[in-house]
């Protein structure tokens, strides 16, 4: 471990880029004779506005990063620097309103990072990669890559490295974190003083930097420094402190979690913390994750907790129960509420052979809900697949005629989607 300070950056500003455009194995670069295919790909402006095939080649990239580190981590490690330095600037006017070219670069970057972890990198190496990287960071405008200094602490390397980076953005941190709305400051490079401070293990200072500040992505630094020095009760309590009065806190909730089942309190997290600290895009996936977490919690008891949440959404919990084996429950709730009429026909479809008295009850709330009018751009298809697959399953459980009936009643007494569906079925209903 070299003891030579990182050189001092003027305030503000990022640090100064290797002279060199070829970059050498001594200076953290590629050697020569390796030729990675993704760094013609990457241009300054190269995508112009079009995120598909933006995301695509970032994906690549990463693909053919993960490729070499199996065969060499170290050049792994240098073709990561080489694709962080180059990807914002490739994707700087890329469309990314609808989220997914961000999500598509944070999972790269967090990808390539454990790539440069691992690397067996000697410290001037490391030191140069790290001068790098803090140049890319500091120059990205959208930004692209501004994850990258959570981990930077990890990337570090060593406590002492890490000690030294933290001493050089001290300084300009401690002066953004204490600016105000009149006297305004900010400094990119405050996050990674914080996460240097973490893994150097100078866990007073990032509480006494932070302060009461309430801004959760430093805050949760405090938190953090807390936990590490086993004041786990003062950790909650300043987790708790910074959640925010409307609004999503889920990273938050997700905090707490953790702090409470680390210290063996798993109940209890689960009453205070669980449901909430899980939500996903869909409920499918909310449902998953807290039976994950908790595998001694029984599918019943955490679809109960799910659905007491969410009231007017019962109807949207029904693929979790059907897919946790809940079938009874299943039904039910998708007849308490609204529930996706495509959804349930293809329970109908996937059940009438092995679970047909189920499919039945599927297919019939999949038509009762199509009669009422729901259902995403509906059309004479879904109507039929919904009849079809029901009276399949009618038939398999020997109750045909009285299913037909149940349909034929739904038809006549539905509201405002009931003749669109008569007008597809037709004679299938033995109604003109």
């Amino acid at each position: 471990m070299t003891s030579k300070k990182p050189p001092r950056t003027p305030k503000g500003s990022a640090a100064p880029r290797p002279d060199s455009q070829e970059p050498t194995p001594a200076s953290g670069g590629s050697p020569p004779h390796y030729k990675w295919e993704f760094r013609a790909r990457f241009r300054r402006g190269a995508f112009g506005w079009r995120s598909q095939p933006a995301m695509q080649r970032v994906r690549q990239a990463v693909t053919e990063v993960r490729k070499v580190a199996r065969r060499d981590p170290l050049l792994a490690a240098e073709g990561a620097v080489m694709f962080i330095e180059k990807v914002s600037p490739a994707i700087e006017h890329v469309d990314g309103s609808s989220g997914s070219m961000g999500t598509t670069v944070r999972n790269a970057i967090s990808s390539l990072v454990e790539i440069l972890v691992a690397a067996p990198a000697d410290p001037k190496v490391r030191e140069a990669w790290l001068e790098r990287l803090f140049h890319a960071h500091a120059e990205d405008k959208m930004p692209w890559i501004e994850s990258l200094t959570d981990d930077w602490g990890r990337l570090c390397g060593t406590p002492s490295l890490a000690s030294l980076w933290a001493d050089r953005l001290l300084p300009d941190s401690k002066r953004a974190l204490a600016s105000t709305r009149d006297n305004w400051f900010f400094f990119p490079g405050t996050t990674a003083c914080l996460s240097a401070l973490h893994a150097a293990g100078r866990y007073d200072e990032i509480v006494e930097m932070v302060g009461p500040r309430k801004f959760w992505p430093y805050a949760r630094w405090a938190v953090q420094a807390r936990v590490a020095q086993g004041k786990k009760s003062e950790a909650l309590r300043l987790a708790e402190e910074c959640r925010p009065p409307h609004g999503d806190s889920v990273e938050i909730d997700h905090m707490c979690e953790e702090i409470l089942i680390s210290s063996g309190f798993v109940d209890e997290a689960y009453e205070r913390y669980g449901i909430r600290a899980h939500r996903s895009q869909t409920y499918l996936a909310w449902f998953r994750a807290i039976a994950k977490r908790y595998p001694l919690k029984s599918a019943a008891t955490i679809l109960t907790d799910l659905v007491a949440d969410s009231p007017g959404e019962e109807g949207k919990w029904f693929a979790a129960a059907k897919t946790a084996g809940l079938y009874d429950e299943a039904i039910d709730l998708a007849n308490r509420a609204p529930c996706s009429p495509q959804t349930l026909t293809r329970a109908a479809r996937d059940f009438r052979e092995k679970r047909p008295a189920f499919a039945v009850e599927a297919g019939v709330a999949a038509l009762r809900w199509l009669t009422e009018g729901y259902g995403y751009d509906v059309s004479n298809f879904d109507v039929l697949s919904a009849f079809e697959h029901t009276m399949t399953a009618a038939g398999r459980a020997g109750c045909a005629a009285e299913t037909l009936e149940r349909v034929q009643k739904l038809v006549a007494e539905g509201a405002s989607g009931a003749g669109f569906v008569k007008q597809v079925l037709g004679a299938r209903l033995g109604q003109s």
